[in-house]
C-alpha cells in the first residue's frame, strides 16, 4: 500500500474515533441499561458507533453512486441518530433514509448549492410548511475528494443543535475519506492496467516476427515441431493479451515462461541453455500478472548480446515459509549498477529496462517497498534477480477464469 493510502487510512481512523466519542455521550442514554455489561454507557455507545461505521464503509469504498448511497444512508442515519438523512452528488439526491422524503427531498438541491460552492458546513431551517413534520433544521456538510466537493450529507433534526452540526461534519469527513480511498483504488487499478499495457507493448514486434520466422523454418524440415511451436506461440500470445484479472497463479506464469523459452529456443538453438528448478508447493501462489516473464525475457536478451557464446539462464522457485522466492539468473553481459539504478528509477532511456522498472514498481505497489526486485549484477558478471512473493496477501488472488 502506498504512503498516501496509509495516511488516508490513518485519517479515517482518527476521524472515526473523533466521531465516535463526540456521539458517545449523546447516544449513551439510549444504550444504558440494555444488553450485557460491555463497559460504561459511553464505551458501549462508542462501540456501537464504530460498529455501525464499519458497516457503512464497504459501499462507500465503491464511490459515490445511487447504489452505494442507498446502501450507506441507513447506517449513517443510525450513526447520527437523526430522523432523516440524505446523500447527494452535485446534481441530484442519491438516496434518502427516514421520514419526510415526500415533501423534503425535492427541496434538497436548492439548499445545498452554497455548501457545494464553499465546501463549508451549514445549519439551516428547512422552511417546512407541514405543522406535523418534525424536520425543522438541517445540517448540510460537504463530501470531498481529490477533485473538490463531490456532494453533500444532509442530516435533519427537530431543532438547531451544535452537537448535531459537529457530529454530522465529522461523519461527512469520514465519508469523504472513504470516497478518497475509493478514488485511490480506482487510480491504482488504472495504473496497474496502464503498466500491463506497457508490458504488452514491450512484447517486441521483432520477437513476434522472429518467432514466426523460426516456426516457418521448420514447416518443411520438421512439420511436427512447427505445429508444436505454433501452438506454443498461440498460447503465449493468448495469455499475454488476456483481458481479465490483475493477478495469476505462479503455475500459469511459469507456463507462459516455458512457452516464451520454447519460441526463443527455436530461434537460438543450442546457444540457449535453460535450467528450471520449481518446488511444486509454490505453484498455487497468486502474484501480479506478467511479472516474471519480462524478467526472463530480459535475461535472454542480456545473455544473447554476445553472439559468440552460449547463454545460460537459470530459473528457480522455492518455498520459504510465508513466501515463495523466485530467482532468475543469467551469465550474460550484465550491467553497470549505476545504470541499473537509473533504469529502476525510470531515469534512463534504455528501452530494455522497461520490463525491470515496470515489474519492480508493480511489486512495490502490491506488496510494499520491501518486496521490490533484488538485483545483483555488474559489467560482464551476468545478472541475478530475486523476487519474494508473499503466499497470502489481502486483495491478491487470481481470477477464477484467469490463465
Amino acid at each position: 500500500m502506498t504512503g498516501t493510502a496509509l495516511a488516508a487510512l490513518g485519517a479515517a481512523a482518527a476521524v472515526l474515533l473523533a466521531a465516535g466519542f463526540a456521539l458517545g455521550r449523546v447516544t449513551a442514554r439510549r444504550a444504558a441499561g440494555s444488553g450485557p455489561d460491555l463497559g460504561t454507557p459511553v464505551e458501549r455507545a462508542t462501540f456501537h458507533t464504530l460498529h455501525t461505521a464499519s458497516l457503512a464503509a464497504p459501499p462507500l469504498r465503491a464511490g459515490l453512486t445511487e447504489d452505494t448511497a442507498r446502501k450507506a444512508t441507513r447506517r449513517l442515519r443510525s450513526l447520527l441518530g437523526t430522523r432523516a438523512l440524505c446523500l447527494t452528488d452535485r446534481e441530484t439526491v442519491l438516496a434518502w433514509d427516514g421520514i419526510g422524503a415526500d415533501h423534503h427531498q425535492e427541496r434538497v438541491m436548492r439548499r445545498v448549492g452554497e455548501v457545494l460552492e464553499s465546501g463549508r458546513s451549514q445549519s439551516v431551517r428547512t422552511g417546512c410548511g407541514d405543522p406535523e413534520c418534525p424536520l425543522r433544521w438541517a445540517v448540510i456538510a460537504p463530501l470531498t475528494g481529490e477533485e473538490g466537493v463531490l456532494g453533500t450529507l444532509v442530516a435533519y433534526g427537530a431543532a438547531e443543535s451544535a452537537v448535531l452540526v459537529r457530529a454530522a461534519t465529522e461523519v461527512a469527513r469520514w465519508v469523504s475519506v472513504q470516497l478518497e480511498l475509493a478514488e485511490l483504488d480506482r487510480s491504482r487499478t488504472r495504473l496497474i492496467e496502464a503498466e500491463i499495457r506497457a508490458l504488452r507493448a514491450q512484447i517486441s514486434p521483432h520477437f513476434i516476427f522472429n518467432s514466426l520466422a523460426a516456426i516457418a523454418s521448420f514447416v518443411r524440415t520438421d512439420p511436427e515441431r512447427a505445429r508444436e511451436l505454433l501452438l506454443e506461440f498461440a498460447d503465449f500470445t493468448r495469455y499475454s493479451f488476456r483481458r481479465h484479472g490483475d493477478f495469476t497463479h505462479l503455475a500459469d506464469e511459469l507456463r507462459c515462461i516455458e512457452q516464451y523459452l520454447a519460441l526463443a529456443g527455436a530461434r537460438f538453438g543450442d546457444r540457449l541453455k535453460v535450467t528450471l528448478q520449481i518446488a511444486p508447493e509454490v505453484l498455487p501462489v497468486a502474484l501480479p500478472f506478467l511479472c516474471l516473464q519480462p524478467l526472463v525475457e530480459n535475461a535472454v536478451k542480456h545473455g544473447m548480446e554476445d553472439a559468440g557464446r552460449i547463454c545460460r539462464v537459470s530459473i528457480s522457485a522455492r518455498d520459504a515459509g510465508s513466501e515463495a522466492v523466485v530467482t532468475i539468473e543469467d551469465d550474460g553481459v550484465g550491467m553497470d549498477p549505476a545504470e541499473l539504478r537509473r533504469i529502476l528509477a525510470r531515469e534512463a532511456d534504455r528501452p530494455t529496462g522497461i520490463g525491470l522498472s515496470n515489474v519492480d514498481e508493480r511489486l512495490r505497489q502490491v506488496y510494499g517497498d520491501d518486496h521490490g526486485l533484488v538485483i545483483e549484477t555488474g559489467v560482464g558478471a551476468g545478472m541475478k534477480i530475486t523476487v519474494r512473493i508473499p503466499k497470502y496477501r489481502a486483495g491478491v488472488h487470481s481470477h477464477p477464469g484467469a490463465g
